[in-house]
């Protein structure tokens, strides 16, 4: 795969900014991710956003920097993909290693106390709108909708309980029926095309 300097500086800069700007997390992430790399320079498509969301909870890893990778690595290889996730780590890195040296009585300075109970308002938003989208894109067929249900259900629960009950388990559960179901409707369509 063919890339130019220009593109990698692109693509590293692209998500650094969004390291940079995004308090939060991965999720808090996504909406930025999808304006910049689907709405702004049509990296990737608001369906594979989607589906690299998807793939990126289920593996190891931070999401937006799995997202970075699989966007990197799409444009532009593998340097594309060590561009992206080298942007979108570094400023996390620069900043929690400048405040650990002195992180205590950073947040005893009243301001910046005021400034973050703010910073935790906006991320509830940011991660919120990045559900609804998900939520908005995902296939309106009923085995989704009763996954989306059964796990909503399940994790409102969890909360308001406190169950002992891992997210890794109930995406291993949504997972695990939505390919037996698959399989089943495989197995039933075969052997009905073989009865004919």
């Amino acid at each position: 795969m063919k890339h130019t300097p220009g593109m990698l500086l692109r693509l590293f800069w692209t998500f650094f900014r969004i390291g940079a700007f995004t308090f939060g997390g991965g999720y808090a992430m996504l909406p930025l991710i999808e304006s910049e790399c689907v709405e702004k320079y049509g990296w990737i498509t608001g369906e594979e956003l989607l589906r690299v969301t998807v793939i990126a909870e289920s593996t190891p890893g931070p999401v937006a920097i799995n997202c970075a990778t699989f966007v990197g690595n799409k444009k532009a290889g593998f340097a594309g993909a060590l561009a992206c996730t080298f942007g979108v780590v570094l400023p996390s890195f620069v900043i929690i290693l400048a405040l650990s040296f002195f992180l205590d009585s950073f947040l005893e300075i009243p301001l910046i106390a005021k400034a973050f109970r703010g910073i935790r308002i906006a991320v509830a938003i940011l991660i919120l709108r990045a559900g609804l989208r998900m939520l908005l894109r995902m296939e309106k067929k009923p085995l989704p909708l009763i996954l989306f249900g059964a796990a909503f259900a399940a994790m409102l629960a969890i909360s308001i309980f406190s169950l002992p009950v891992s997210t890794i388990a109930l995406l291993g559960a949504a997972a695990a029926v939505s390919l037996s179901i698959s399989l089943a409707k495989a197995w039933r369509e075969r052997k009905g095309g073989a009865g004919q």
